[in-house]
């Protein structure tokens, strides 16, 4: 069952005081083909490939002249409180397709473009490239879902998550702090 707009906007205020500055990684996703999802205890980002056994070095792109990976998408972070409120129960999260799932405000005043994040052993930049949503989205979570994600507040809350790119790879663990650089 999909929420309502009503039900979605009713649901903000945990997003809004999600913590500041430092938080915690609360689902590690691989996504090793199409369509499947493997929840990691532990991962390893790598600069050049992003989360190792993850589909996004080898998949490509039609966003790109030579048809590979687009380089500001390389790893994908979106908010647990908002996957929470979108997808309900914790075993639907997965299915957002997003490889990182912190407990932190990623709003856009929080995060802005070029802002750091240290996890485990990792540094991760935040990419100018929006994270929108897409039919698939619309199909598992609701076509209120996405118009909600997509919506002005929803994109400055960045509801939908966001793209980064590895500045230094490392080891990754569940619990882990999150941290603003």
């Amino acid at each position: 069952m999909h929420l309502t707009r009503e039900q979605l906007e009713a649901g903000l205020e945990p997003i809004r005081s999600a913590p500041k500055g430092e938080g915690r990684l609360d689902l590690i996703v691989c996504r090793p083909d199409l369509g499947e999802r493997r929840e990691l205890s532990e991962a390893t980002i790598d600069p050049i490939i992003g989360l190792v056994g993850d589909n996004w070095s080898t998949r490509g792109s039609r966003h790109t002249a030579d048809g590979g990976p687009e380089p500001d998408h390389q790893i994908t972070i979106t908010s647990a409180r908002a996957l929470a409120l979108i997808a309900g129960d914790r075993s639907r999260w997965p299915l957002a397709g997003d490889q990182l799932y912190v407990d932190l405000d990623i709003s856009e005043d929080a995060l802005p473009v070029g802002a750091h994040l240290s996890i485990g052993s990792t540094v991760l930049e935040v990419s100018p490239a929006p994270h929108k949503g897409c039919a698939k989205y619309a199909a598992r979570f609701g076509r209120e879902a996405l118009r909600f994600v997509q919506s002005p507040e929803g994109r400055a809350l960045r509801l939908r998550g966001l793209h980064a790119v590895v500045v230094e790879g490392g080891t990754v663990q569940l619990g882990d702090a999150v941290r603003s650089l």
